[in-house]
């Protein structure tokens, strides 16, 4: 998937949300991030987990460890000692680790071993604190609405200010969401982000529609993190 978006597909973004917002006295607010989360602590998580799994495996079969220390000591000797089976042990640990470790340094290995439920959570609480920056309570009606779509997860969230919140559920973001998705897998970020940007405004026409003198408070263009 393409890193950055083009010139003109920020043009279509903001155009879409300017003529949504002709409709609405809410606000709309675009963001595109790269990815919500540099995920360290997955690819620790995986380095640990292969030492425990070794180690186990070293426990439940001492006799083929025993051969395993033998052969690479060269060793001819039938009963090694244990400084030296531990010592044996400690280095294929540390190797193991570093192995996976840097392994998984690479960033699609990464994020390919991540749990998908640790991404949604790590997109939402990304989005939530964006939205608390850029547009929560910014608005005099408090009608801002977030859209939010991080690339590498390939996952997207629509984050709403209080008004809205008290008269939408979350599941009326549904389309919008799916139309954003479902072009993001067709590397089509900006047509997405467009998409949704009409759906969303099309229920906060529905809701809270024009009023002739609401100002536009909240920025038009598309954030690109």
């Amino acid at each position: 998937m393409q890193l950055h978006l083009s010139e003109a597909d920020h043009d279509r973004v903001t155009a879409a949300v300017a003529e949504a917002e002709k409709s609405t006295d809410g606000e709309i607010v675009t963001i595109v991030a790269r990815r919500s989360d540099p995920y360290h602590d997955a690819g620790l998580q995986w380095a640990i987990g292969v030492v425990f799994l070794a180690l186990s495996a070293a426990a439940a079969f001492p006799q083929h460890f025993r051969a395993i220390t033998s052969w690479l000591l060269q060793s001819w000797e039938h009963d090694i000692e244990d400084w030296k089976l531990l010592t044996v042990l400690l280095g294929l640990l540390i190797l193991k680790f570093l192995i996976v470790r840097y392994a998984l340094a690479w960033m699609p290995l990464r994020m390919a071993l991540t749990p998908r439920a640790t991404k949604a959570r790590r997109v939402r609480r990304r989005a939530i604190t964006l939205f608390r920056a850029v547009a929560q309570g910014r608005t005099r009606g408090k009608t801002g609405v977030l859209i939010y779509l991080s690339l590498d997860e390939h996952r997207a969230e629509i984050v709403a200010d209080a008004a809205i919140n008290e008269k939408v559920t979350p599941d009326v973001w549904g389309d919008a969401m799916a139309a954003l998705i479902d072009h993001v897998r067709e590397d089509r970020a900006a047509e997405g982000m467009a998409q949704a940007v009409r759906k969303v405004g099309a229920v906060l026409a529905r809701h809270f529609p024009a009023s002739g003198d609401n100002p536009n408070e909240l920025p038009d263009r598309l954030i690109e993190l």
